[in-house]
């Protein structure tokens, strides 16, 4: 064969022998490339799978913790809806790029909504634990405030009524001031270190004079007595009291002031203060704290 023919034919095959190499490795390229994007698009489609069932889980625990029937309601289709959408993704092949992305913007949605029911229901669980605990101290001292008003009633009926009531003893002007550490007033109960109370005791001719010992009793938010002065007699019961006091009095008006330091921890809400002498309750004011 000629050479001029034979060299440029030698030419052409190599050519083409190494075109072919070429494509071979870049399809086999191409291969494990799309092999790898699928195994990432299976995972994505498992992660996504993962998050729907989570999501259905979480709506059933919310609404065992929910007594509005309006709200399970409302949980119960969120939760319908996030089943039926994991229904259609487990469906869906992993390299079905459109609905896979229309499953993730659902799954975004899902997610938001969700988020948007924890609060709401973790609001209302606050609210209610809120009410039970005002009802219950509403409870405890209407309670009290029932058995001095039934006590005082009986104990009324015994005494000779006008001039017993009369010769009674009055606190006027009560008060209660909470201190921090520098004496300094503050309405924060988490700052208080001390605790003043003032009063006087009202001017009264037909009261007997001599030596009084006023007892001052507090009640904290959550029903307990603060400090412990010692116990007196009220009612036919012996009760716990705050602070205690004698002053010499002469029927005129009194001032008094007792002070009481801080022992135990004391929280925000309404105090009651009740003042206590010669056997009754001659005094009661309730005062609110943050």
């Amino acid at each position: 064969m000629n050479k001029k023919i034979l060299i440029p034919m030698v030419a052409v095959v190599v050519l083409l022998m190494a075109g072919m190499g070429y494509l071979y490795m870049s399809l086999d390229k191409q291969k494990e490339e799309n092999r790898v994007m699928q195994e990432l698009a299976e995972l994505d489609k498992q992660e996504m799978e993962s998050e729907y069932q989570q999501f259905a889980e979480q709506y059933s625990e919310m609404k065992t913790r929910i007594n509005n029937d309006s709200i399970v309601a409302q949980l119960s289709a969120e939760q319908e809806k996030t089943q039926r959408l994991l229904a259609e993704l487990k469906a869906v092949k992993a390299n079905d790029a459109r609905e896979i992305a229309r499953l993730k913007k659902e799954l975004a949605t899902v997610r938001a909504v969700l988020r948007s029911y924890v609060l709401e229901i973790d609001s209302l669980n606050r609210i209610n634990q809120n009410l039970t605990e005002e009802n219950n101290r509403v409870k405890a001292q209407y309670a009290e405030a029932t058995q001095q008003i039934q006590g005082l009633n009986t104990e009324k009926q015994t005494l000779s009524e006008k001039v017993a009531i009369a010769a009674q003893l009055d606190a006027i002007g009560i008060s209660m001031v909470a201190k921090n550490k520098r004496g300094k007033e503050t309405d924060n109960m988490s700052k208080c270190k001390s605790i003043q109370v003032n009063f006087s005791l009202a001017k009264n001719v037909t009261a007997q004079g001599g030596m009084k010992t006023v007892y001052v009793r507090i009640t904290s938010p959550t029903g307990s007595v603060l400090g412990n002065a010692g116990n007196f007699q009220y009612e036919n019961r012996s009760l716990q009291c705050t602070m205690k006091k004698s002053v010499e009095y002469g029927g005129q008006e009194l001032p008094v002031t007792l002070y009481w330091n801080v022992t135990q921890a004391l929280v925000s809400g309404t105090y009651q203060v009740s003042i206590f002498a010669d056997g009754h309750m001659i005094g009661s004011r309730s005062f609110t704290f943050k």
